[in-house]
């Protein structure tokens, strides 16, 4: 099956969107603006404004938010996040030795301990 890559994410035809259409839904699942899509595509702002809307009412959605939903759960839109496991997996396998990095540790009770004790010898100091 046919596929477009925009970006980050990836659309593939045939599944309810015309090619135009879907590839608006990718910069759209990228954060673009329609100005932004039009300047890519080289086309008129309410060229993509139509084409978003044509793509909202196939999915039955009412805004592009809920149009990137939908079309992430009909699996005609998804983010290559195959990308980013490959390279967790390759940091992982390097053996990152930073010595800047330094793993969180769970505050300890110490202060709390303190602010008692020292609420306890203000009340000796007025007896």
């Amino acid at each position: 099956m046919d596929t477009i890559t925009s970006g980050s994410w990836m659309g593939h035809l045939g599944r309810g969107l015309a090619p135009r259409e879907l590839e608006c839904v990718l910069d759209v699942a990228q954060g673009m603006t329609s100005k932004q899509i039009a300047r890519h595509f080289g086309i008129s702002e309410g060229g993509v404004e139509k084409r978003i809307a044509a793509a909202m009412f196939k999915l039955d959605v009412p805004r592009r938010a809920a149009l990137v939903a939908e079309a992430m759960r009909r699996n005609i839109i998804s983010p290559m996040c195959f990308l980013l496991a490959a390279l967790v997996a390759t940091h992982a396998a390097i053996g990152d030795s930073d010595p800047m990095r330094r793993d969180r540790r769970v505050p300890e009770r110490r202060i709390a301990q303190v602010r008692v004790l020292r609420k306890a010898e203000s009340f000796d100091y007025h007896a």
